[in-house]
């Protein structure tokens, strides 16, 4: 071989390893630009999803073996029913309740469960209900009067409520601070002797909520719960904009693990479809100090509950009849305590005179 043969497979040799290294350097970066984009995305305000979706607390399609299986990690109970699109709990008939109750209890610190649900029916507006209710709780496979489950419960309830009780009783005097647009999304927490009112729809124990049109939406809703360093938070997305928006969002709150998830709806004289597409929980990755590892609470509760529902009650103002009344004897008590006092002196005056002569 020739030294310009030498020379040109040398310079072929150079060329590419340098064409390969750049290749390197180029994956490199993209691989890295890809990683931290995939970490952004997978964070939702400081939260990581730990690892996979927590199936063995989960309900997903296609259900099989739901309520059937002994594999199965749900109950189902009442007049709850599947199909292939959803687990409805309720159908739009009259006097029906139905739940879905998970066999395995939650041991997670830190979780977040999304909710894929749809409530719809022929019912006018107000001519329907009663809505839906999610559950952590350590009681399960219960029937009762609130949504279909048990009254005094002990764990957390997020109901969604679609028919306004309270409004039903005419006798009250409307009040606006306590007045509230159905359908309405709250959360309370139960420590098993705390009662849901539900002629009031729960407002002595409500945690706060807020207004979520649900039901006949053509679109897919949803709803979030997150529970992390004894913080409860619940959001709403129920516009089609794929974007959640907070409902609520309260500090103090204290429940125990190994507690079962479900979900329950139940209909009266008004009804509707409750139906529930999917529940996805998911662990929640979060940095604690070692006193937090170590500390366990054993009966749900929350700081300073108390203050939470207090309504300052403010006095009536007068009304222009009682102000002008009032301005009128006014006056005319400072004119009487005038003339008596000007009569006094007078007196007062004169027998001075006389004791002077």
């Amino acid at each position: 071989m020739n030294k310009s043969n030498r020379f040109r497979m040398s310079s072929f040799k150079i060329f590419d390893l340098m064409f390969n290294q750049r290749n390197i350097h180029e994956l490199t970066c993209r691989f890295a630009v890809v990683l931290i984009l995939t970490c952004q995305c997978l964070a939702d305000d400081g939260y990581e999803m730990d690892d996979f979706l927590k199936r063995e607390y989960s309900l997903t399609k296609p259900y099989q073996g739901l309520g059937s299986s002994s594999s199965s990690y749900w109950d189902l109970m009442g007049n709850a029913m599947i199909t292939t699109e959803h687990v409805r709990l309720t159908p739009d008939l009259q006097s029906r309740q139905g739940a879905v109750w998970s066999r395995v209890p939650c041991f997670l610190r830190d979780w977040e469960l999304q909710v894929h649900f749809k409530i719809h029916g022929h019912g006018k507006k107000n001519l329907n209900g009663d809505g839906m209710a999610l559950w952590y709780t350590k009681e399960r496979m219960q029937t009762g009067p609130v949504f279909g489950n048990m009254n005094l419960f002990t764990g957390l309830g997020v109901f969604v409520d679609t028919y306004p009780n309270e409004n039903k009783n005419h006798e009250k005097k409307y009040n606006p601070s306590t007045q509230r647009v159905f359908p309405y999304v709250s959360g309370m927490v139960g420590n098993g002797t705390l009662a849901y009112e539900h002629d009031r729809d729960g407002q002595s124990t409500e945690l706060g909520g807020c207004t979520a049109l649900v039901r006949n939406i053509p679109h897919d809703t949803f709803l979030l719960i997150r529970y992390t360093k004894n913080r409860l938070t619940i959001q709403i997305d129920v516009d089609g904009k794929q974007k959640w928006q907070d409902c609520l969002d309260l500090p103090g709150v204290r429940l125990p693990r190994g507690y079962f998830f479900g979900a329950s709806s139940v209909t009266g004289d008004l009804s509707d479809n409750h139906d529930l597409i999917s529940m996805k929980l998911y662990q929640l990755t979060v940095e604690r100090t070692q006193e937090e590892e170590e500390e366990e609470e054993l009966t749900p509760s929350v700081d300073n509950f108390e203050n939470l529902n207090k309504v300052e009650v403010q006095e009536e103002g007068m009304s222009g009849v009682q102000l002008f009344f009032t301005i009128v004897f006014s006056v005319i008590g400072i004119f009487v305590l005038g003339v008596v006092a000007v009569v006094m002196y007078g007196r007062w005056k004169e027998n001075s005179r006389k004791r002077f002569y």
